[in-house]
């Protein structure tokens, strides 16, 4: 289901909108201009709240349990801090066990960058690119700026600094996805959103600080150019599986992008020169070898149209041109228009003692008219009971609930909620969700063997280049979009970064794959 009001939206909304009730700010000298401008944050708000924040970042997405890319991808951030504006921050940079494709920063010195978008780089000065530009959101004040311009803007939404990192945290995916999760957030994010002036400053800053610490500037504008390059991947591959081609999911979706900013970042790298010999290419590519890839056993894995759990022990199988969208909270078995779909949760131990108990408490059958009935079914031998009906309130509205609950593995229970974004919907889709519902199963020999992890795995080219690869990983059962998906991890997709970039991998070289 679509995370657009997570656990930790809901506290960065408390805990900034006490700072924003507390007065009506105060003159701070920005560490990057040297100019005062007005404030709502004053450097110890900002360091107590991202610490705070932070808490909650780590509860709901976790920190990737690899301590030796931890301590690699913090090295590089504490020698970009370092350099910075803002050296006297104590600065932590996580690595997020997270496929997504995304980076982002929280005011006082909290930048994350996630393992998805580390295994698309190409080179340590790449990495060094991304977080550097997340450093200068955060030593420009750029948080802080947002709460401010919210207060001046008046409007009664979420707190905009931290609602803005939550949802860049989230890669602002699943706006249009079903569950009557669109709410006042896509208004706040649109409030919270960086400026183009905001953006263009944190290139600078990036490419001011890679240029401090030896790196190439020109890598920020290399960056930008593959992740372009990962949207017209996404776009191919939904083509390819036909699906709606996705509007969003990565780092440039949070952070807009376009031709004239990649040529402007081009021309802010261009002033600084120097000899800039070493990449960092071999000490990435050992870092990342081994390196999870996709979803995690612990978050489970989706394969395909099909989606595994190895430790709940369940599996699901969507319809043919649905789409599984994973979270922490929700596993969602989406049509191919957003607007219909099957939501599985596991319900919490309290939940009830038997199914009809459980019902009556989802139904609040204390404070609503129920009209409908109860049907005991087995799915895949495992007991459970299906309600299909109409809720109706005090005042007699009235709206269509159709909930499965299903004891699965280890007695734990489930709820399998039909949901649409509309009564139409609902209907048009009812037959393909009871063909979700139905797959619900526990896992079979068969999927165990199918749910094994991926992993990054780097080794030198062979002499059939990225087609013979492709052809040799786990990608090509479930994409027929393999080697396109290659050749963006290795930088040989559609546009390169600058002229002499590599674009084709030779013979011998290393290059990333998928075992």
């Amino acid at each position: 289901m679509t995370r657009l009001a997570s656990p930790a939206s809901r506290c960065w909304t408390a805990l900034l909108c006490v700072a924003l009730l507390a007065g009506c700010g105060s003159t701070i000298v920005n560490p990057v201009t040297g100019q005062a401008e007005r404030s709502v944050m004053d450097e110890a708000t900002e360091i107590a709240e991202g610490q705070k924040a932070h808490a909650q970042i780590l509860k709901e997405q976790g920190a990737c349990d690899d301590p030796q890319l931890q301590a690699y991808v913090n090295g590089i951030g504490q020698k970009l801090a370092a350099q910075s504006h803002r050296a006297h921050l104590k600065w932590t940079f996580t690595v997020l066990d997270s496929p997504e494709i995304n980076a982002f920063a929280l005011p006082g010195g909290y930048v994350y960058v996630t393992r998805g978008i580390m295994a698309y780089l190409d080179s340590e000065a790449e990495l060094a690119g991304v977080i550097g530009h997340e450093i200068g959101h955060v030593t420009a004040r750029h948080g802080a700026q947002r709460a401010t311009r919210q207060q001046d803007a008046g409007l009664g939404v979420l707190a905009a600094t931290v609602l803005g990192a939550v949802l860049e945290s989230q890669g602002m995916r699943g706006a249009t996805d079903i569950v009557g999760q669109v709410s006042q957030t896509a208004a706040a994010g649109y409030v919270a959103s960086y400026s183009r002036e905001q953006e263009s400053q944190a290139d600078e800053l990036g490419a001011e600080y890679l240029a401090r610490n030896q790196y190439d500037p020109r890598n920020m504008a290399d960056v930008i150019a593959l992740l372009k390059n990962q949207e017209s991947y996404a776009a191919q591959a939904a083509r390819a599986e036909g699906r709606a081609v996705p509007t969003g999911a990565n780092w440039l979706s949070s952070h807009p992008s376009n031709d004239q900013r990649l040529a402007d970042i081009r021309q802010a790298s261009a002033l600084y020169q120097g000899r800039y010999a070493d990449d960092g290419r071999s000490r990435y590519l050992q870092a990342i070898d081994g390196m999870a890839f996709g979803e995690s056993r612990e978050q489970g894995l989706t394969r395909g149209r099909n989606f595994y759990h190895e430790p709940l022990g369940i599996a699901l199988t969507a319809p043919a041109g649905w789409r599984i969208q994973n979270t922490p909270e929700a596993i969602s078995l989406l049509n191919a228009a957003g607007d219909a779909g099957l939501i599985v949760r596991l319900l919490p131990r309290d939940a009830g003692q038997t199914h009809e108990e459980v019902l009556r408490k989802l139904l609040k059958a204390d404070q609503n008219r129920i009209e409908g009935q109860l049907d005991k079914r087995t799915l895949h031998g495992l007991a459970a009971t299906h309600f299909d009906g109409v809720v109706r309130n005090a005042q007699g509205q009235g709206a269509s609930a159709r909930l499965t609950v299903v004891t699965g593995p280890s007695g734990r229970l489930y709820l399998l909620r039909h949901a649409a974004r509309d009564a139409t919907a609902l209907q048009r889709a009812a037959g393909l969700t009871k063909e979700a519902e139905a797959s619900f199963r526990a896992l079979t020999a068969e999927d165990k063997q199918a749910a094994r992890p991926w992993r990054v795995r780097v080794l030198p080219l062979p002499r059939g280049g990225l087609a013979e690869l492709a052809r040799n990983t786990p990608l090509a059962s479930v994409s027929s979009t393999a080697e396109a998906q290659l050749r963006l991890m290795n930088s040989a997709y559609g546009e390169g970064g600058n002229p002499g970039h590599i674009t084709e991998p030779q013979v011998g070289q290393l290059v990333k794959t998928i075992r």
